[in-house]
């Protein structure tokens, strides 16, 4: 019994020392130290010291973090069937809006470019629609893409976070192998025998070009998402108030796009409210919705020709290319309209859970939206000359306003939907560094994925009312739609099969199979709506365009500023010279240094030490990391070491979210925490080196034991071995272990010593207290980003003026933190890049 408990608190020393930072491993030998001059005028030359191999002793922790209001994990989904069912009726109201109001606007779209002269007009373009639903949505995202997922989250950056944990693509160089533990993690790194696999990883490890081509892939993904934010309010209000035009008379075009525009400032103005207490109506509404889509369809399915269930045959597809070859390749840019927001499925699913969605698309969209389309273009067969108003002309009579009513809701709500995953995108972005700091207010206290961006929402608002003013009709806003749908549905294409190759290690084959079917699709339909360019289709690329540089250009400022801060970064050595006063006077107070450094001490500190007459007692080196998984749990948020000996005081904390974590913004509640985790780190630090000591103490008693066995010279009185030569070892392995067990059970309790009693420790804990009591002061460097004189010239109008910009006008360290600005001291700094 007494082994097994030594076996075990071995065992709990390695969990909780396995993230060891030792002494050393922050020193870089083949940088010049930081120097600098004190007030005589004499310098502190560079100090390159040969690093000596020292013990290895417990010096990091994973401390376990304190709750604070707010905070929160990850969602668990239940996987009961009345959850799933509960959660797929919610769907509807979130997911499908965009989808589920594309029969206001396809068919009108697609007929404006092919005239209807023929059954075989109709027929063909029901049946392009019928499966373009069912290969798309139906048969990639439901049935392939949603698989992809990252720890249940969807989207682009969920698959390019994913894409990071198992390749190190990530062009901000801040991994660290503590990121590994985190239980959401989950690294299963490619076998040794799938060879392709580990070919794909070096790949994407060893070239920059291609890292680089990844990242703009993402990027170009995102600001396609954030751009369907601008044209899907803009084209489902304007198709739902359209259909005032035949009821009212004198209700002509430009009523339309005063309503239309009335309706959109409405709706981004209420942004600021948040949607959680209209959000509860979105699912019932969108529910009546989709019945009103399939109880019309199948009236008129019924009432006047059920023969167009011919379109099932996917032979007029054929015949409907063969009659009107070029327009019936321009009316395909209409026909995507159909699956506009098949990608909501995949970028809402962190909200629901797949099988919810998938439930709800197959048994409740999918079939609705088929019986919407049939039944208009059963309508069609006999009244062919209403298809440009051929919703709202096949309501039966009697039903128009409340069919109306429910129309206009609905396009509320998918702009609604668009609006708030912009958002998203946007704070995801922020999160992996690849976009300027702005404003997040979170609207509602219960559910923290609620947010509400400044900012971004009065840009969506201004570009939504531009559009409408100036294309005054929905078919231009249909050309430049299609553009954006498609180029997102290439770039999850393109991701999800990486991630067949990379981490599900697909058969080559069947990965293949993927973009060559689904590619294929989506490739022609891109090759229609690029047709459409000058007729509106130039305005998603320019609105991509614009974020696409915003996004590129501030994630390649902040990686050169990170490597300009790892170059510079201060030696070692050189604070061990300095002593444990650094050079100063330590008064008592807490100093908080925010930097983007994981290992070294910032070049800022340097600054700080020039410029101030005194330091703080107590100094904490705190790191913001945004690690590629959703949610990082609580428990598992930091991460402790010691910079420098005991006597200087020095600490260091990295602070890891996930892209998903909400940030509280007390900066009391993180001082509290912060302090709290401090004592905890102490007290595990100071119980840990004890055992550790303990043990190796052991060791050496063993060892002894055993030289003293091998020499031959006997233990005890010797007898035993005499006269049973042939037990003597197993009997002096037995007496060996037990005098080792013995010893242990008399030190290890005494050694393992209360902070009562260590009085090392209770003096760390009274000045870490008496800190504290003094107060806290945050220490940040306002920092200058300027590229070299040798830099190139486009190089240098990017950092010097474009990232410049950027950072001049998006939201400080100090703003974030919510800090007072009389705890604030600033320092300048300036980062040749």
């Amino acid at each position: 019994m007494e082994e097994e408990r030594i076996e075990e608190s071995s065992e709990r020393l390695l969990r909780t020392g396995s993230t060891r930072w030792v002494d050393g491993s922050e020193v870089d030998s083949e940088t010049t130290p930081w120097s600098m001059h004190d007030e005589s005028g004499e310098a502190y030359g560079s100090v390159r010291k040969r690093l000596v191999k020292k013990a290895r002793r417990v010096d990091s922790f994973d401390v376990e973090a304190m709750e604070i209001a707010g905070s929160h994990g990850h969602h668990s989904k239940d996987s009961s069937i009345w959850r799933t069912l509960a959660l797929s009726f919610q769907t509807l109201g979130v997911v499908y809006g965009d989808m589920g109001t594309s029969p206001l606007y396809v068919f009108a779209d697609v007929f404006s470019k092919v005239p209807i002269k023929s059954e075989v007009e109709i027929l063909g373009a029901l049946s392009l629609v019928m499966y373009t639903i069912a290969l798309l949505p139906l048969a990639k995202y439901v049935f392939v893409v949603l698989k992809a997922n990252d720890n249940g989250e969807g989207g682009t950056f969920a698959l390019y976070s994913l894409i990071c944990r198992y390749a190190k693509v990530n062009r901000l160089p801040n991994r660290q192998p503590a990121d590994e533990l985190i239980s959401s993690f989950k690294l299963k790194l490619p076998t040794p025998e799938l060879e392709r696999a580990l070919g794909i990883k070096e790949t994407l490890e060893r070239k920059s070009s291609m890292k680089t081509l990844l990242l703009l892939l993402v990027l170009m993904g995102t600001s396609m998402v954030i751009g369907d934010g601008i044209l899907t309010p803009a084209i489902s209000v304007m198709s739902a108030v359209s259909g005032l035009q035949g009821e009212i008379s004198g209700f002509g075009t430009s009523a339309v796009v005063i309503v239309s525009i009335v309706i959109l400032v409405g709706l981004f103005s209420i942004q600021q409210f948040g949607t959680s207490k209209v959000g509860v109506t979105f699912a019932p509404a969108l529910a009546l919705w989709f019945f009103s889509l399939g109880a019309i369809g199948l009236y008129n399915l019924i009432t006047h020709d059920y023969t167009v269930l011919r379109a099932f045959n996917p032979a007029y597809i054929y015949l409907f290319f063969k009659r009107n070859t070029g327009k019936a390749w321009s009316a395909l840019g209409g026909c995507v309209l159909c699956i506009t927001g098949a990608e909501a499925m995949f970028a809402d699913l962190g909200h629901f859970s797949v099988p919810s969605i998938q439930i709800a698309f197959t048994f409740v969209v999918f079939p609705c939206l088929l019986l919407a389309y049939i039944g208009q273009a059963a309508y069609l067969m006999k009244y062919p000359d209403s298809v440009e108003r051929i919703f709202y002309d096949s309501i039966p009579e009697g039903f128009f306003w409340p069919v109306f009513v429910i129309a206009t809701i609905a396009a509320i709500i998918a702009s609604q939907a668009m609006i708030s995953a912009s958002f998203s995108c946007v704070k995801q972005s922020m999160a992996l560094g690849c976009f300027p700091r702005l404003k997040i207010v979170h609207t509602s206290r219960r559910l923290m994925g609620q947010i509400y961006i400044p900012v971004i929402n009065w840009f969506l608002m201004t570009m939504c009312v531009l559009v409408v003013a100036t294309f005054r009709s929905t078919t231009d806003i249909a050309n430049a739609y299609g553009i954006a749908e498609v180029g997102v549905m290439i770039v999850t294409t393109t991701l999800v099969t990486l991630v067949m190759l990379l981490i599900w290690q697909t058969n080559l084959i069947l990965a293949l199979c993927f973009p060559l079917v689904f590619g294929t699709v989506e490739l022609i339909y891109l090759s229609a709506v690029l047709s459409k360019i000058l007729e509106g289709g130039w305005l998603p690329l320019a609105f991509a365009s614009i974020f696409l540089c915003v996004m590129y250009t501030w994630n390649y400022g902040s990686v050169l500023k990170y490597q300009s801060e790892v170059r510079e970064k201060i030696s070692m050595d050189f604070l061990i010279e300095l002593g444990s006063s650094l050079g100063t006077v330590r008064v008592p107070g807490m100093g908080l240094m925010y930097n983007e450094l994981v290992q070294g001490i910032p070049s800022v500190f340097g600054q700080f030490l020039l410029d101030l007459p005194a330091i703080h007692s107590t100094l904490v080196f705190v790191c913001i990391k945004y690690v590629p998984v959703p949610v990082v749990p609580q428990e598992e948020r930091f991460l402790f070491r010691r910079v420098g000996p005991k006597d200087y005081h020095m600490f260091r904390c990295v602070a890891r979210y996930g892209y998903k974590d909400v940030r509280k913004e007390d900066h009391r509640a993180f001082e509290q925490l912060l302090v709290e985790s401090l004592e905890k780190f102490l007290r595990r630090e100071a119980q840990d080196l004890a055992l550790e000591s303990n043990l190796e103490e052991i060791d050496s008693i063993s060892e002894q034991s055993r030289e003293s066995r091998d020499s031959g010279f006997p233990q005890g009185d010797g007898t035993l071995e005499l006269r049973i030569p042939l037990m003597g070892d197993q009997r002096l392995d037995e007496a060996g272990s037990s005098a080792s067990f013995e010893h242990l059970s008399v030190a290890l309790p005494s050694s393992v010593m209360s902070s009562d009693e260590d009085p090392s420790l209770e003096y760390e804990l009274s000045a870490l207290r008496e800190a504290m009591e003094s107060g806290f002061t945050y220490l940040l460097g306002d920092g200058t980003v300027k590229a070299k004189k040798s830099s190139w010239f486009i190089k240098k109008l990017v950092i010097n003026y474009f990232y410049a910009f950027l950072r001049k006008n998006c939201r400080g360290g100090a703003a974030t933190m919510k800090v007072p600005h009389t705890n604030i001291m600033r320092v300048g700094m300036t980062y040749m890049v």
